[in-house]
Order: structure tokens, then sequence, then C-alpha cells
């Protein structure tokens, strides 16, 4: 039970499951520990899985026509991550979801997961406001990338998230903000200089 308490803990800011209803859902987890660049979905292959992050870091990406990668998320510690389109529609992923570092992961089968939606009421509100929460989230993301300037973008990430920054490569996050790696180096050096 122990090693699933980050995952119950996490629960438990949204939902007050019972221990019996806690036992169900941890019936359903399972652990898996992958290393640096490997990749939990790929793309061709149908997703099953929603993955919470216990320990390390990962990354959601896809590549285009030219060959270029366009990273989607990042996933650290108490952060979940998927393709969820897969997932929910069960056809091929269109993303990778790759460990940038050593990880250890709790993951449930969407199909176990939409079994206990049906046992436990308590688990669709806990659906929902994440859902909702992944929703708002992606629309900020979307219109930063019509509205800010590179600089702007980077500016909000760090002040969000700069654990992160520290965490991932310079070109996985180039990309999440959508840009070149040396107009990242540009941004910092400016940064760097003006401290």
């Amino acid at each position: 039970m122990k090693e699933f308490d980050p995952v119950l803990e996490y629960l438990s800011r949204y939902v007050n499951l019972s221990d019996d209803e806690k036992a169900r859902f941890i019936s359903f987890l399972k652990i898996k520990k992958v290393k640096k660049r490997q990749c939990i979905v790929q793309p061709g292959f149908v997703c099953i899985h929603k993955t919470y992050v216990v320990k390390g870091a990962l990354r959601a990406y896809f590549v285009d026509q030219e060959d270029k990668e366009h990273t989607q998320a990042f996933a650290i510690e108490d952060w979940w991550i998927s393709d969820y389109s897969s997932m929910i529609y069960q056809e091929p992923a269109t993303l990778f979801v790759e460990a940038l570092e050593d990880s250890i992961l709790i993951q449930i089968a969407h199909t176990d997961m939409l079994r206990l939606l049906e046992e436990i009421p308590k688990l669709e509100k806990f659906e929902r406001i994440i859902t909702q929460r992944a929703l708002a989230f992606q629309q900020k993301r979307l219109l930063s990338s019509f509205i800010n300037t590179a600089e702007e973008r980077y500016d909000d990430f760090m002040n969000k998230y700069g654990a992160i920054a520290n965490r991932v490569p310079q070109y996985a996050l180039a990309s999440y903000l959508g840009f070149s790696t040396e107009y990242l180096s540009k941004i910092r050096n400016r940064k760097s200089s003006k401290s």
C-alpha cells in the first residue's frame, strides 16, 4: 500500500475515498520503472494507460513530416501524462511519451479507470476536476502561443515551472515554447547579461 501513497495523496486533494474505495482503486494500479530515453507510448500503438509520475520526468512530443520534434507536455513528480486522445478513443497514438530521467511511475489502464468510475462515483468528480484543469491549461497555453512573444512565453514558463527547466534538455524546452534551441540560448544569454 505504501508504494501507492503518492497517488492516494493526490486523489485526496479532490475526493475523500473510504478505505475500501482506496483498496479497490489501488488494486488496479501498477508500478512501472523506466530508464532515461525509454518510451512508454509510441505512435502507431494504442495507448492504454494513464500515467502518474512518482519520481522522474517525462515529456510527450510528436515528430512532424520534416522530422522536427514538438514537445506537447512535461510531467514531473505528482503529475499525470498520457496520449489522451489515443487512450480515450482507443486509436493509434500520435505522441511519444519518453522518460527524460530514470523514473518510477504508477499506471492505470483506461478500461480499468472506466470500470472504477462506475463503481466509485466519487472518482467521477476527480476525473471531472482534473479534466477541466487540463483543458483550461491547454487553452491558456494555446492563447499564449498566439498572444505572447517568445520571450514572454519563456518568462511565464520560468516563473511557473522553473524547476522543470533545470531538469529537461534545452531542445525539449525550446520545442515546448515554440522556438529553436538557438533562440532559447539567445533569450537566456540576454537574461543573464541583464542580471
